[in-house]
């Protein structure tokens, strides 16, 4: 009788497993969409390459920082992911580049400025460096005189 107890509750389990994964957005996304399978099957090959090379007996960082293909199966693997990421979200992300490109302007107006503007350069200089003292310097010894011109001897 235990026995068709376990049996019934697990058929009800892998019922509600079932429900569940049929429910699950995510789950319906990978059985239709035929390139978010590719992007994961590529991840997993390139993946599985580099772990290949990298466990050949060199070491994983030899393999990391010298095996060019090892790299290149790295960026493949990450690329594949991200796309599968994207497209499990729905749409591609849009990224926004607006802050750096403003920063980098910002950057070489500054440069220009300071490159042909001698008040500004001055006045950057002074609040970095504090303010330039001019002063004459004056000997406390005199020098010494032989009485012979200079250059005569």
């Amino acid at each position: 009788m235990a026995a068709k107890k376990k049996a019934a509750q697990a058929g009800a389990g892998a019922f509600a497993a079932g429900k569940a994964a049929r429910d699950n957005p995510y789950v319906a996304r990978l059985i239709e969409d035929e390139d978010l399978r590719e992007n994961l099957r590529t991840a997993y090959d390139s993946a599985r390459k580099a772990y290949e090379r990298m466990s050949n007996g060199k070491g994983p960082a030899k393999a990391l920082m010298d095996d060019k293909k090892t790299q290149k199966e790295l960026k493949e693997t990450v690329h594949s992911l991200r796309e599968a990421a994207d497209s499990l979200r729905g749409s591609k992300r849009k990224r926004k580049r607006r802050l750096g490109r403003v920063l980098v302007l910002a950057i070489v107006g500054g440069v220009l400025a300071l490159a042909l503007s001698e008040g500004l350069r001055k006045s950057v200089l002074d609040a970095l460096f504090g303010a330039e003292e001019e002063f004459e310097y004056s000997s406390s010894t005199s020098p010494q005189s032989t009485g012979e011109p200079v250059g005569t001897a």
